[in-house]
């Protein structure tokens, strides 16, 4: 028989030895197969939304209530403020103006506040201004001292609405943000019903510096709930413990300089877009409902006060309700917006047509009532303005992006409210009392210069953002 050659005894288990290229060929594939990036951010999750969300945005936006409730404050006490610090209407309207100037101005500085210290922190320094503020206005007996704490609140209240739009972004999918932006606008008009209907008794009631104390003294309330249950993300709110592979260096880079961060929002169209729809739509009913609505219908139109402020009450309610629309059609196509914003102001610019061109100056009530109707689409249509903001920056410069579109309404209010000043003084002879028909007449016809310009501007933007 052959005998078989003998083999070398080996374990089964012992694999074939290999040379080192071999070995590192074959480590190879398996290496990158999964990469490690240590320095790479790990994903932030999408926003929840539910029942937690509408938690974080009700505590939120019980601020910006806060906030329309001290800003239109003085509204309902402009007689009561003359007769106290001795001063005339134009001193009067001073107030107004200046607390208009210091939220626009303040508008670019707290956006970036927000980015980078987060809203919840930026609220609680808003309630503590406001507070400040209108705690300082109540114990005021003379007109530079209540100037000054108007300025205090001015800047409080610019704290507090792009703060909440901020709370949105980072609690909701973007889809449902256009909505809840339009609800919180609505939620600030709840402060103004407030005003008109509570504190105007109760300043009757109970004077001057009660009534005002009381609301600094809400303050107290507000700052405790957002300092107890607020958080600024859900990620804050339930932190999620991320796996640690091996020690890398966690160190964060430098961040954006301010003034890198404002010209990165400035160069995209999307922001300069929104800001001009600010500015085209809010300053109508905003200069109307803010200060020269009353003496028009009152001085004007020969109503009686009750009668022009059940006027500026239909204002609020009709703010109200195309907030509502317009928020429940955004969230269901953002195709919406152009055709919104360049609608609201064609009739805003016929209404006024129309009421300016009536023969005689005296417009009859439903075509005053009309008007007021359509002026109420002005302030939600300038949300708009911040949708296109929101959709072309990114989550980390929002706060700013926001904060320079808001400006752009406030601005137009400014020039509008100074413009028809300018006219109605020109236009009356020395010495009256009060302003004529037509001198209002010729003198709100200044708001077709904003009105021009602005829309020449969002015409123009359109073509560089698909609107």
């Amino acid at each position: 028989m052959p005998v078989e050659p003998a083999r070398s005894a080996r374990p089964l288990s012992a694999p074939a030895p290999r040379s080192a290229a071999e070995s590192a060929a074959q480590a190879e594939p398996a290496a990158s197969a999964t990469p490690v990036s240590p320095a790479a951010p790990v994903p932030a999750p999408a926003p929840p939304g539910g029942r937690a969300a509408w938690l974080a945005w009700s505590i939120g936006v019980s601020v910006y209530i806060l906030a329309v409730i001290h800003r239109t404050s003085l509204g309902v006490a402009g007689l009561d403020a003359a007769d106290r610090f001795g001063i005339g209407a134009s001193a009067l309207s001073t107030f107004s103006i200046l607390q208009v100037l210091v939220y626009a101005a303040m508008q670019i500085p707290v956006g970036l506040l927000v980015d980078r210290f987060g809203p919840r922190r930026v609220l609680l320094l808003g309630v503590l201004l406001l507070s400040t503020g209108q705690l300082a206005f109540a114990f005021s007996s003379s007109f530079a001292p209540a100037l000054a704490s108007r300025a205090v609140l001015g800047c409080g209240d610019a704290m507090t609405f792009i703060s909440v739009l901020r709370i949105a972004a980072r609690w909701f999918p973007a889809a449902k943000n256009p909505f809840v932006a339009q609800l919180t606008g609505l939620a600030g008009m709840g402060g103004n019903l407030v005003t008109t209907v509570v504190l105007a008794q109760a300043l009757h009631s109970e004077g001057w510096t009660p009534t005002f104390a009381s609301i600094a003294l809400l303050g107290v309330a507000v700052f405790a709930l957002v300092a107890l249950f607020l958080k600024d993300s859900p990620a804050a709110a339930h932190p999620v413990v991320q796996p640690v592979v091996q020690p890398v260096d966690h160190r964060p880079g430098p961040r954006p300089r301010i003034g890198r961060q404002v010209r990165a929002c400035w160069r995209e169209p999307g922001t300069r877009l929104g800001l001009w729809v600010h500015f085209t739509t809010q300053f109508p009913g905003n200069a109307f409902g803010l200060l020269w609505g009353l003496p028009y219908l009152v001085e004007a139109q020969g109503m009686t006060r009750a009668e022009a402020g059940g006027l500026l009450t239909l204002l609020v309610l009709s703010n109200m309700s195309f907030g509502f629309l317009f928020g429940r059609v955004l969230s269901v196509s953002a195709r919406a917006r152009m055709p919104i914003v360049l609608t609201v102001i064609a009739a805003t610019g016929l209404g006024w047509a129309l009421v300016l061109a009536w023969p005689g100056g005296h417009p009859p009530f439903w075509l005053l009532a009309g008007i007021i109707l359509v002026m109420g689409s002005n302030g939600p249509a300038s949300l708009v303005g911040l949708d296109y903001a929101r959709a072309r920056n990114p989550v980390e410069r929002l706060g700013t992006a926001s904060g320079i579109v808001n400006m752009g309404g406030f601005i137009g209010t400014m020039i509008t409210l100074f413009g028809i000043g300018v006219l109605l003084d020109a236009l009356s002879p020395a010495g009256a009392g009060s302003y004529s028909a037509t001198a209002f007449r010729w003198a709100f016809c200044w708001q077709y210069v904003p009105l021009a310009v602005g829309t020449a501007m969002i015409l123009r933007l359109r073509r560089k953002v698909a609107a």
